[in-house]
C-alpha cells in the first residue's frame, strides 16, 4: 500500500467558494511537487477537520482535482496523487533555451512586464476563460549570442496556478517551469505567418515590414486553461520540421 504523504501545510486563500479554496490549497503541494505522484492525499475526514468544511463540500473540492488529473480516486482506498499528465507531451513543446544552446549560440533571457492582471470580455471570448479571472501576464525576450530572437507574450491562469504568483520568472523563463511544475492534459499550437510591426520590430531590431513566424500555444488540465502564450520569431531564423510516415 503506499504511504500517506508528508502533511504538508494547507492554506484557504479567502478567494471565493470554499470549495475552490480547498481545491487549490490541496493543489498546491501537488503541483510544487511536495506532495509525489503515487503518494496518498488525506483522507476526507481530515479535510473536513484541517478546512472546517462539510463532507460535500470537501467531496466536491476532491471531485475537481479528479477531473483536472491532478489525484486518482480509488474506492474504499482513498485518493493519490495522480500520474502527472502530461509528462509525454514535453517534447511536443520546445524548450527556447535548449533549442539556442544546441546551435552553440549562448542563450540570454529579459523579462519586460510582469503583472497580475484580470481576464477582459474580450480575452475571455479568444481564450474560453471566464472573464474576471486572475492571471499572471509576462513579457519575455529570449536572446542567441546576445541579439533579439524570440518575443514570448504569456498569459498564466492564477485560478489553476495560483504558486505561478511568485514563481522565478524575473531571471527565468516561465514555459520550463510550467512544465516541470504543473502537469496539464492537453495543448494546442496555432502557426502563422506575420508581419512584425511597430512593436515587434524595436524588440527584435527589425524593419516592422519584415515577416515573422507567429507561434501561440494554450494549454488545458482537463476543462481548464491552464496558460496561453504568444511567440514571435524573425522569419528568416526560424524553422518548424517534423517527421512523419505513411502509417501515421
Amino acid at each position: 500500500m503506499n504511504p500517506p504523504v508528508g502533511r504538508a501545510p494547507l492554506k484557504l486563500d479567502g478567494t471565493g467558494p470554499l470549495h475552490d479554496q480547498i481545491r487549490r490549497a490541496v493543489a498546491a503541494p501537488i503541483l510544487s511537487g511536495v506532495w509525489k505522484p503515487g503518494e496518498r492525499v488525506p483522507p476526507e475526514m481530515e479535510l473536513m477537520e484541517v478546512f472546517g468544511a462539510s463532507r460535500m463540500t470537501v467531496n466536491r473540492a476532491l471531485r475537481a482535482l479528479a477531473d483536472q488529473g491532478l489525484i486518482a480516486r480509488r474506492r474504499r482506498a482513498g485518493s493519490f496523487v495522480a500520474i502527472r499528465a502530461g509528462e509525454h507531451a514535453v517534447t511536443s513543446i520546445g524548450d527556447i533555451r535548449r533549442e539556442t544552446e544546441a546551435r552553440g549560440e549562448t542563450y540570454g533571457y529579459e523579462l519586460l512586464l510582469r503583472r497580475e492582471s484580470r481576464v477582459s470580455a474580450m480575452m475571455s471570448l479568444a481564450s474560453g476563460v471566464s472573464a474576471g479571472t486572475p492571471v499572471l501576464h509576462l513579457n519575455c525576450r529570449h536572446l542567441a549570442a546576445g541579439r533579439p530572437a524570440v518575443l514570448e507574450d504569456r498569459w498564466i491562469n492564477l485560478a489553476v496556478v495560483p504558486e505561478a504568483l511568485h514563481g522565478p520568472f524575473d531571471h527565468d523563463p516561465p514555459g520550463p517551469w510550467l512544465l516541470a511544475n504543473v502537469p496539464f492534459t492537453e495543448g494546442e499550437h496555432r502557426i502563422a505567418a506575420i508581419r512584425a510591426g511597430a512593436t515587434a520590430a524595436r524588440l527584435l531590431a527589425m524593419r516592422p515590414d519584415e515577416p515573422c513566424l507567429s507561434v501561440e500555444r494554450r494549454t488545458w488540465r482537463g476543462k481548464e486553461m491552464i496558460t496561453f502564450a504568444s511567440f514571435v520569431y524573425p522569419g528568416s531564423s526560424h524553422v518548424l520540421s517534423g517527421k512523419f510516415s505513411s502509417r501515421s
